[in-house]
């Protein structure tokens, strides 16, 4: 994009006078913001509708979640006028750095959304026709707050401050039918912006609305009839990411949700296929479709249905989806794997249900054996096993996850299939996990290598000669970035950090797998170690947290009280706050990350081994320069795979291991058995803590009874994590630490997402 800044100026000012009956010098940031925002999109449409109108075969994402992050200074980079804008704004007085109150688009919970945004992202920067289809959700995850320790969630109006950076395409409305009433979907795109390449793909968002106008008469009078609050129930379908569905309403609203998004994208998509003329048969040849997890399964039944509609026999239209569509899976915990009750699907859509009988029919022909192969069963719906059916692709997304479902998750289907598994591991956007959030240490790297890494990371393998000349450089920039995390989080969370402290940072959804209990265990053993004089010389450490707990998910939402009365016993105990500060920040999204990634000395990745897919954290720590302490989980395997074992620290029991550990496995003989670790767990219980709903005598029990006691390891473990953390910490602040970080850093080439969507594109997309 060729910028000019008188007129630049000239357009913000335009739009300001003509939305806002202001000019630059009496807008505020809200107002500046959205005509900033709005002056570069006005430039980028020629591009914009260059890309949309190339002639070539396209896929489409359907995802739940696109946690996009902040979309101002990553648009502004790949534009390359991120300079550019400052400048002009500044020559007016302006600051662009004052959007960093603009909130975070947070349309994701975590690592899936997050990969969906670095996909699109990468996809565009690599030339790739990449396009999202999601939910434009009208209040982000929640916003997380804490009070007495307790996680409390909020609407998170993401939209106050409006949405400039994205175009209500009104003309392409259209209606999505369920038993009980129809919805009207209008779609938002959202550009997608290559870097510095010209390409633009879209992400388009549907936004639920209804039908027909609001009718005040039924509604005032309430004559009973269902329509009358049919406005209420169309705009419910989009309020809100992830409706808690610990009851029936929230299960039927989250199938509400999915639906919506998958029925609307794929009746716009083959609207648009029709009118070119051509044969629905050859569908598979213009596009095709990526499932990021069980959530959009429903696309599969649902093009069946719109098919079918249009003529095609149900074996013409199998063709179609199977060349069509293709399956990622994310998980190998089967509460992950979505169920639904077939009894409720079929009530609420019944033609889509139709369709999903009529698989499971002919998958019952090719495989009699319906212990091994099913779709539906016992009243149920596994969307799992009908994507990897229909699908023409099923993949896992680290070497070690793959191999799992191959083994053991999917083993059977694998068995019928082996064509369809592919490995494709996970990758990050190098743009904005260190151009944007570390820049300083970007022109670091340019002036010993220059640019081109930027667009291919591998080349950053090309910096290990020079990484003795830059240790000075990286030292003081580590120690800046420390500094403005330490200034941000003392004014947000009211803690404050000394800036010479190790940070060792655990950011990442909360959940029991990913243990962060085990980590707070360790805070708490060094705690009392220190207390009682046992821990001698501790290297001055904070311990940070940052996690959103799902409102529904009780042990999780224990966990973060657990670590906000650690921190308040850590903090506010003079003799060992020299040594030790404990945070947990709150309401964690991709902004606060692109901060704590670049000043983490330590990046803890401690998952249970085999229960983490992937993860993307560890990457975006990795290319930041940080060590990893975790375990060989995910594509943490990879990481010492291109990085070095030695050059990170690794403990705990391997997947192999822990199939066998589990067959006779007995937490309480171990937690016995230690001293150290009866002292932690039985703070949970003694009084230690305030515990006035009960919630951590709950963590207790799921430790040491239950059905399945202390499943996730944490007093197998933990031991040997206490080992490495305090080798770890012991060696922080040497030569020899640093340089560990820093290979990390030139090893980060494989894990780009540019990576990721080419081998997607090559291995199964089949285009270019």
């Amino acid at each position: 994009m060729k910028f000019q800044k008188k007129e630049f100026l000239n357009d913000v000012e335009r739009i300001l006078r003509a939305d806002y009956a202001c000019d630059i010098r009496h807008a505020n940031k809200k107002e500046l913001y959205n005509a900033v925002s709005k002056a570069v999109m006005q430039e980028v449409y020629p591009d914009w509708a260059a890309s949309s109108a190339v002639d070539k075969k396209r896929c489409g994402y359907f995802s739940a979640e696109f946690l996009m992050g902040r979309a101002i200074y990553n648009n502004l980079m790949n534009l390359g006028i991120l300079d550019d804008v400052r400048g002009a704004l500044a020559s007016v007085g302006e600051d662009l750095g004052q959007f960093e109150e603009v909130e975070d688009a947070a349309l994701g919970n975590g690592g899936l959304g997050r990969l969906a945004a670095c996909y699109l992202e990468s996809a565009a920067s690599t030339g790739l026709p990449l396009d999202g289809y999601g939910i434009r959700y009208r209040y982000g995850l929640f916003r997380q707050l804490f009070v007495d320790g307790y996680q409390k969630e909020e609407g998170d109006d993401w939209l106050k401050w409006g949405d400039p950076w994205s175009v209500r395409e009104e003309r392409d409305a259209t209606i999505v039918h369920f038993s009980d009433m129809d919805i009207l979907a209008v779609p938002y795109d959202m550009p997608i912006f290559g870097y510095k390449n010209g390409v633009v793909n879209t992400l388009r968002l549907w936004s639920s609305e209804p039908v027909r106008p609001f009718d005040f008469e039924l509604f005032d009078t309430m004559k009973g009839d269902a329509k009358a609050v049919e406005n209420f129930n169309a705009t419910k379908i989009c309020d809100v990411l992830y409706p808690n569905d610990n009851t029936m309403v929230g299960k039927m609203l989250r199938l509400r949700q999915q639906y919506f998004m998958v029925s609307a994208s794929l009746q716009d998509i083959v609207r648009k296929y029709k009118a070119t003329g051509k044969d629905l048969r050859k569908l598979p040849e213009k596009y095709c479709f990526q499932l990021n997890d069980t959530h959009p399964v429903l696309a599969i039944p649902e093009l069946l249905r719109i098919l079918r509609v249009q003529g095609l026999s149900f074996e013409e239209a199998f063709e179609v989806c199977h060349k069509a569509f293709n399956f990622t899976n994310h998980t190998i915990m089967a509460e992950a794997l979505e169920k639904w009750d077939a009894l409720a699907l079929s009530d609420l859509l019944p033609d889509v249900y139709e369709q999903i009988v009529a698989c499971q029919d002919r998958l019952s022909e090719q495989q009699p054996d319906s212990s091994r192969f099913f779709i539906v069963r016992d009243g149920i719906v596994h969307m799992a096993n009908l994507a990897i059916y229909v699908s023409s692709k099923v993949n896992g997304v680290a070497e070690i996850h793959t191999e799992i479902l191959k083994k053991e998750t999917f083993k059977d289907w694998y068995e019928l299939f082996p064509e369809k598994f592919v490995n494709i591991t996970n990758g990050i956007t190098p743009r904005r996990w260190i151009l944007l959030n570390n820049p300083e240490l970007a022109k670091v790297i340019d002036s010993k290598i220059g640019d081109a890494w930027h667009t291919d990371l591998k080349q950053l393998a090309g910096l290990k000669p020079y990484v003795g000349e830059i240790l000075p450089d990286f030292k003081r920039i580590k120690a800046e970035n420390k500094r403005k995390l330490a200034a941000y989080i003392k004014e947000r969370e009211g803690v404050e950090i000394p800036e010479n402290f190790i940070f060792d940072i655990q950011i990442k959804r909360l959940h029991e797998y990913k243990r962060q209990l085990m980590n707070a265990f360790s805070i708490l053993h060094f705690y009392y170690g220190i207390k009682e004089g046992s821990i001698k010389d501790f290297p001055p450490t904070a311990f940070i947290f940052g996690a959103k707990a799902a409102p529904g998910y009780y042990m999780a939402k224990a966990v973060i009280k657990l670590i906000n009365e650690i921190a308040k016993l850590v903090n506010g105990d003079a003799e060992v706050s020299k040594f030790m500060r404990v945070v947990f920040v709150q309401d964690y999204d991709v902004s606060y990350a692109e901060k704590l990634v670049c000043a983490a000395d330590v990046s803890e990745q401690i998952s249970t081994a085999g229960m983490e897919a992937s993860g993307t954290g560890n990457m975006k720590f990795m290319l930041n320069g940080t060590v990893t302490l975790g375990t060989m989980d995910g594509a943490n395997v990879e990481i010492c795979e291109e990085a070095g074992r030695e050059n990170n620290y690794i403990f705990g029991a391997t997947v192999d291991e822990v199939a066998v550990i589990k067959r006779s496995y007995n937490p309480s003989a171990i937690i016995n058995s230690s001293p150290e670790l009866k002292r932690v767990t039985d703070a949970l219980i003694d009084g230690t803590f305030s515990d006035e709903r009960g919630v951590l005598k709950r963590l207790h029990e799921s430790l040491v009874s239950g059905h399945e006691p202390d499943r996730y390891l944490v007093a197998y473990d933990f031991a040997d994590y206490i080992r490495v953390k305090e080798t770890l910490l012991r060696d922080y602040g040497t030569d020899a630490f640093y340089t560990k970080s820093l290979l990390n850093l030139c090893a980060a080439g494989k894990f780009s997402a540019d990576r990721s969507v080419k081998d997607y594109a090559e291995l199964i997309w089949k285009i270019k």
